[in-house]
């Protein structure tokens, strides 16, 4: 999501009188890639470029075959093979035991539907299905889904429609992109599909000196970040200047002025414990998927010691969704390091990762598609 944001800011700033542009998109991976499907560069004709498809490898190539792209005003699919035994065209040794198929589309400053729907996925608060046509008759072509199955784009094709469909609407529960291959008008077509989510946000209750790094690291990973306090010198604008909203709000408003939903991380730091055990009643009626507290264990054994005698009962979800304490075990002391632990916990709990050391897990970091690790495997639907 951060990729969409610094792409649209960037387009935006694009002097189409001097300068042409297109987009680089990871559409396919088989075998191992330093960026995934879905990875996406905004490139100028002036070399310059915002966001990556690859490690800083194929970057350069990509340039020249876009400036191609932008002369053409085609879309085209580039395949880059980076096994060490087939890169040597590449003039560099990449070794990264993979084939890419990069997606490279002119950007029209007279068609400004491509940045408008970027725009779109960069400020969406509900998952949106998209599918890209990236070889066959009608290359750049796409469908957008909503998870409701309204369609808000769609192929000119209505037979690739109908056998697209399906599997875009399987994505909201998979949440896993793919390339697909269809039969349709009897000549093959690639699909990218990709399940775009909503960005991060995190609601940061206390606006504490030990808040700070929480919220900066947050916005650098380019989430949404709020901090919230019922003490207004605490939430100076000086202290979180890169926060996008600093709210006065006594507790019994939150459910009123912020809007929590399955994308939304509350981070509970106020140090005080009446303020954060009011604040997590509120919170347990959300639909938050994550709840940290700072705070030794025994501090959330007696809010739910309290809770117990006010009759109110936590569920197994509430248990798996409340952290507390809050933070991975990085041995964390220091404020910084502290935040460090909790953005983390965060990233690891939106998407559904243990967070232990990647040398003890077995197989790819990354998701691949079914039959990657065989290169030239051929999957007709």
């Amino acid at each position: 999501m951060k990729d969409f944001k610094a792409i649209v800011a960037a387009y935006k700033n694009v002097d189409f009188g001097q300068r042409k542009a297109a987009l680089a998109t990871v559409v396919k991976v088989r075998g191992s890639s330093y960026r995934s499907p879905g990875a996406r560069m905004l490139i100028t004709d002036d070399g310059r470029w915002v966001g990556s498809i690859s490690g800083g490898c194929l970057e350069g190539d990509a340039l020249r075959k876009a400036r191609q792209v932008m002369a053409d005003k085609k879309p085209v699919t580039v395949i880059y093979d980076t096994r060490e035994e087939s890169n040597q065209n590449l003039g560099i040794g990449l070794g990264c035991n993979g084939v890419i198929d990069v997606l490279i589309e002119p950007l029209d400053v007279n068609d400004t539907q491509a940045i408008k729907q970027f725009a779109a996925f960069a400020e969406t608060q509900t998952p949106l299905a998209l599918a890209t046509i990236f070889n066959g008759l009608a290359v750049g072509e796409k469908l957008l889904l909503t998870e409701t199955g309204e369609a808000r784009n769609t192929f000119q094709s209505a037979e690739l429609t109908a056998l697209v469909k399906p599997d875009l609407q399987k994505i909201f529960t998979s949440k896993k992109s793919q390339a697909n291959k269809y039969l349709a008008h009897g000549i093959e077509q690639e699909v990218f599909i990709e399940l775009i989510q909503p960005s991060i946000s995190v609601i940061i209750f206390g606006g504490g000196f030990d808040a700070r790094p929480v919220s900066e690291l947050a916005k650098t990973l380019g989430w949404n970040v709020s901090v919230t306090d019922e003490c207004v010198a605490h939430i100076a604008p000086i202290f979180f200047p890169t926060a996008d909203k600093l709210s006065l709000c006594q507790r019994e408003f939150i459910d009123r002025d912020f809007n929590i939903t399955p994308y939304t991380a509350c981070v509970l730091m106020s140090h005080n414990y009446e303020y954060d055990r009011d604040v997590l009643k509120k919170l347990l009626k959300s639909h938050t998927p994550y709840i940290g507290i700072l705070g030794p264990r025994k501090r959330f054994d007696k809010m739910l010691a309290e809770y117990k005698a006010e009759g109110i009962t936590l569920t197994e979800k509430d248990f798996e969704r409340i952290h507390a304490p809050i933070g991975l075990d990085i041995g964390a002391e220091a404020p910084d390091e502290i935040a460090l632990s909790i953005i983390s916990e965060i990233q690891t709990k939106f998407t559904t990762r243990e967070g232990g050391f990647l040398k003890d897990h077995h197989g790819p970091i990354h998701q691949r598609e079914p039959g990657s690790d065989q290169v030239f495997k051929q999957v007709y639907r």
